[in-house]
């Protein structure tokens, strides 16, 4: 895996990237999910987004090692 990305002279660490990556995951399914009324199962709906955008960032990381290794 590649630790850092070489983007038009700046150094971007590859955990920025998979921490936007997992953002844009993470609000789409919450969109999903207050459009189908999934939140309404939820206890604290802003804890939940933080815990599903953290494993997801998680799992990201986690593919891309076992992927690109």
């Amino acid at each position: 895996m590649k630790y850092e990305l070489d983007l038009f002279g700046v150094i971007v660490p590859s955990l920025l990237q998979w921490s936007v990556v997992a953002y844009v995951l993470a609000r789409s399914v919450s969109r999903l999910m207050g459009r189908f009324g999934l939140y309404r199962h939820v206890w604290h709906p802003a804890l939940f987004d933080f815990a599903l955008y953290v494993c997801l960032v998680t799992s990201l990381v986690y593919a891309s090692k076992e992927l690109f290794s």
